[in-house]
């Protein structure tokens, strides 16, 4: 895959990604939702830390909720730019396409994700209790303390587990809770892919050390 194709995927992800959020953001309260399907919903949230809601300050007490959010957009902005290097590298060293495809998901999943960080706290104001406006006199935060844009649920069975399982068993459990965004979409997959085809993903290397 050659770098204009990558550019191109990593364009049209993030396009994607951001028309969905402004969508949400512009047309949902916090917290509001909409049942497409009986397994699929749009539920509008914030994510104001990492994977799953979780904040660096969970980790570091000793540190403000302010300053983590900010430690964590920088720790963000130098990893996606490693990762931006590492596809720049596999394609000028003709990595297989599977690697540079998988590459470019992260990359553009990951710039997803830091753009609601950085920007969204001044280019909105708040969604709580209303629709937030684009563009307003006032953002709900400054620059590097926006919040996430999440929006798509699964919540594809909930119910109790039977007894006879071991550990488990008898206690409630849903399938599944956590609510997600396109950018994470393309994180995932492009892990995924390096995961599973890790084989193939990493050949034509294997292969120059081979020869």
């Amino acid at each position: 895959m050659t770098l204009k194709k990558a550019t191109i995927l990593i364009l049209l992800i993030l396009l994607i990604d951001q028309i969905s959020k402004f969508y949400i953001k512009t047309h949902f309260a916090l917290n509001e939702k909409l049942e497409v399907l009986s397994w699929f919903q749009i539920a509008f949230v914030e994510n104001e830390g990492m994977a799953w809601g979780t904040k660096l300050s969970d980790f570091f007490p000793s540190i403000s909720d302010r300053t983590a959010k900010v430690a964590l957009t920088i720790f963000r902005i130098l990893a996606v730019s490693g990762i931006g290097y590492w596809l720049y590298r596999s394609v000028k060293n003709h990595g297989s396409k599977t690697l540079i495809f998988a590459i470019s998901l992260i990359f553009a999943g990951a710039l997803g994700n830091i753009i609601d960080s950085v920007f969204y706290g001044v280019i909105f104001d708040s969604s709580k209790g209303q629709v937030a406006s684009f563009l307003p006199e006032q953002g709900y935060d400054t620059l590097f303390h926006g919040k996430v844009v999440d929006m798509l649920h699964f919540p594809i069975w909930s119910g109790h587990l039977p007894n006879w399982m071991p550990f488990i068993g008898g206690h409630s459990f849903s399938f599944f809770d956590p609510v997600f965004n396109i950018a994470d979409m393309a994180i995932s997959i492009g892990i995924g892919i390096l995961i599973f085809f890790n084989k193939r993903a990493f050949q034509a290397h294997s292969e120059r050390q081979n020869s």
